[in-house]
């Protein structure tokens, strides 16, 4: 069934004669609004369109004043000029040809389209009827064409001065080795934050307040992640349930900054935070969606891509151009191998890399980007990136993964790239909770996943490393439930993952039992002590180094609310204490380089004595066998890791590190190996003590060392750590943490 709509009049502020005379050709070039200090250029693709009018509102969004034709068209680049326009004018498209879903079409100029490529909307989207292009409810579905006005329902484009006062700004460039990434929410960091400003807290603003700034820095932050700061989509399932889209993979623009997270003028708060954050020698990291958009399937909204052009803006099923393929699991799946959407895409990381000063980006279901008919390592999306000579050059993290064919890409991205590590996350939480058979695993991810990473010439930096992430359990919920309780989600607990591989230590959710948070306690210092001891590039989730907690909800995607908020305003000693000793890892992995590698190891001898990179040590002090790491029944190993090239400005090799684990439920004793010229080995920390600072003890090579049961302890050679460095010492960092726990050495 085709429709083709006749043009629905409006009263206008000036004659058509009048509008036709004030508007000229323009260029097809750059797409979106340009303001040039004398008006504003218009340029937008759309490929299947016949006619395209741009509508301009007053201050207000409310009432449109003048809906003028763009007079041009060059290569499928609808233009036109207006002078006189300025910043903080209001405008959106109407976009005319056919309605034909069963060809991919479903142009309705009675929809106010978003200009893709604005960089600032005004107003807000609500669900409502008028904003489908269909007549919801009808026998014919959206095969039938609705007339209403969508236009007080969806938010305006707005044109922008794009100048801001940086002040020098220089980007961080922290080197990839030394990188410690924070994933956080924007307004979930300060949203209950006690020291941040109330009337600033969930926006930009409250992120470039002292006491976050002095909160990350405390912990070596070099990084910050943020989930989606593009306008959200909230479904209409859940504005049916009041609740939102609280963590954002929902978008409906690309350039804009959400304004949800803003006071008054969004892009300049943004910058500011930027900003702000360069100054305190920290990076900005946006995790983008280019994957889908908000406008869903065949029966959802049509608010902008939809109604510009279907048919090239998104992939469609060959034999049915009706339905959408759907590789993204939300509904649709952007047409990344049509040259305008690629543009597009690579128009948006520009921009923010170039204009708005961000750092890199993290691809949600990175997979989906790099589909074509010609195979993963064809794909335009990747040789774009590679080839662009300012993305080329800054940090971009894949999720290697998506639903659709072949989506599983782990390891697969090649040089430039990062990539979320599951296997590092699954692996390491089935150790610590006591899993059989994990020695060997565990041993890889440990050392970098080299198994994984080390096609196409990349190092450990490439794994990105992460024991939790926004989706899933926090890690205190994950040592402290064995299943989900998603209900608040009204999704009867359905909706989240059940492979959790987590352990309750005991008791389901809070717990007065003593013995019961003891250990929960311990576990997890152990699952920080192996993110920060391993090498490839640590991710932390915001809260987790105070204890915060879901309530056991694994999926807490829309919980705008204490659910999903980091809860600082219910910190008790307990977590204060966990705090001081997260800080203290962050600073024993800055100290120690053996501990975030350039380069992977390869069990080489690294001096005379024959002493290799790493060695892979049993319980009884000697090297691992090939049949040791079959053993179901074992749980404790360890790995002793030496220099074999001096770090830049180093006098001499870096001290020795041996690490010894133990994930059984009883203590084992582990004999220690052998330092040259009667050197002793010096504790740095022992988890199953909840502190470490102070004077630590030395331990000689003779005899073992009682490893407490689920412990994990960092041993580093003594003499060479004592002498004069150029470097930053353990015992030199601030702040200084009092009260150190030692271990007892046991001495056999």
């Amino acid at each position: 069934m085709k429709y083709r709509s006749n043009q629905h009049h409006i009263s206008h502020a000036r004659s058509a004669k009048k509008d036709q005379e004030a508007i000229c050709a323009g260029k097809p070039f750059p797409p979106g609004a340009t303001w040039d200090g004398k008006g504003v250029n218009f340029a937008l693709f759309s490929e299947n369109a016949e006619k395209v009018e741009l509508c301009l509102f007053d201050e207000t969004g409310t009432h449109e004043i003048e809906r003028i034709p763009l007079p041009s068209r060059t290569d499928n680049m609808w233009h036109g000029y207006l002078p006189d326009l300025a910043p903080g004018q209001l405008y959106g498209y109407r976009v005319h040809g056919p309605y034909d879903p069963q060809n991919g079409h479903r142009f309705n100029p009675n929809k106010l389209l978003m200009d893709p490529y604005a960089k600032d909307l005004f107003g807000k989207l609500e669900w409502h009827p008028a904003i489908f292009g269909y007549q919801v409810g009808h026998a014919d579905q959206d095969f039938s064409f609705d007339t209403r006005d969508s236009a007080p329902y969806v938010p305006k484009s707005v044109v922008v001065d794009p100048g801001f006062d940086w002040h020098e700004d220089a980007a961080p460039q922290i080197s990839w080795p030394d990188s410690l990434i924070y994933e956080m929410h924007v307004k979930g960091m300060t949203a209950t934050h006690p020291d941040v400003p109330e009337e600033i807290r969930g926006t930009y603003a409250a992120l470039s307040d002292p006491a976050i700034i002095s909160h990350l820095k405390g912990l070596g932050v070099t990084a910050v992640e943020l989930l989606p700061v593009f306008p959200i989509a909230d479904e209409h399932a859940l504005a049916q349930k009041g609740l939102k889209n609280y963590w954002g993979y929902n978008p409906f623009s690309f350039f804009a900054p959400e304004q949800r997270y803003m006071r008054k003028d969004g892009v300049r708060e943004f910058k500011s935070l930027v900003k702000t954050l360069h100054d305190n020698r920290i990076e900005v990291l946006l995790d983008v969606v280019f994957n889908h958009t908000g406008e869903g399937n065949h029966m959802g909204p049509t608010i902008g891509l939809k109604g510009i052009d279907n048919a090239s803006y998104y992939r469609l099923v060959p034999e049915n151009r009706h339905d959408y393929i759907n590789d993204s699991g939300c509904g649709n799946t952007l047409n990344m191998s049509h040259p305008s959407v690629l543009r597009m895409v690579m128009d948006s990381l520009r921009y923010w890399a170039a204009d708005m000063r961000v750092d890199g980006f993290r691809f949600d279901l990175a997979a989906t980007l790099t589909r074509t008919a010609r195979g993963f390592e064809e794909s335009p999306f990747l040789m774009a990136v590679a080839q662009d000579p300012l993305l080329s050059r800054i940090k971009m993290i894949a999720e290697p993964w998506d639903i659709g064919p072949g989506g599983y890409r782990l390891g697969c991205f090649g040089p430039g790239w990062s990539e979320w590590n599951d296997k590092f996350r699954d692996t390491v939480r089935e150790y610590v909770r006591g899993g059989p058979g994990q020695i060997g695993p565990l041993a890889g991810r440990l050392s970098g996943s080299r198994d994984i990473f080390e096609r196409h010439q990349r190092g450990p930096s490439a794994s990105i490393n992460k024991v939790t992430a926004h989706d899933g359990f926090t890690l205190h919920d994950l040592v402290s439930f064995n299943g989900k309780h998603n209900h608040a989600n009204g999704e009867d607990n359905r909706d989240g993952s059940n492979d959790n591989r987590s352990w309750n230590c005991g008791a389901e959710g809070p717990t007065d039992h003593p013995a019961i948070n003891a250990l929960r306690a311990q576990q997890k210092r152990n699952f920080m002590a192996l993110l920060f001891l391993s090498q490839g590039t640590p991710m932390l989730l915001a809260g987790d180094e105070i204890g915060n907690s879901q309530d056991g909800n694994n999926n807490a995607y829309c919980q705008d609310n204490e659910i999903g908020w980091i809860n600082w305003d219910r910190m008790s000693p307990a977590d204060h204490e966990f705090l001081g000793f997260v800080r203290k890892l962050s600073q024993v992995r800055r100290s120690h380089p053996l501990l975030h590698r350039k380069d992977f190891f390869h069990g080489m001898p690294v001096d005379e004595t024959g002493v290799r990179d790493i060695t892979w040590l049993s319980p009884a002090g000697r090297e691992m066998k090939d049949g040791d790491w079959n053993l179901s029944y074992a749980r404790c190993f360890g790995f002793q890791l030496a220099d074999g090239v001096h770090t830049c400005g180093q006098d001499g090799p870096e001290p020795r590190v041996l690490v010894m684990m133990n994930s059984h439920h009883e203590p084992l004793p582990f004999r220690l190996p052998e330092l040259p010229n009667g050197r002793k080995w010096r504790t740095v920390f022992d988890t199953a003590c909840p502190v470490m600072a102070g004077t630590q003890a030395l331990i000689g090579h003779v005899g073992g060392y009682d490893l407490k049961a689920r412990s994990i302890v960092m041993l580093v050679e003594h003499e060479l750590l004592m002498a004069p460095q150029p470097r930053m010492r353990v015992s030199s960092l601030r702040p200084r943490l009092k009260g150190y726990c030692p271990s007892s050495p046991g001495f056999r």
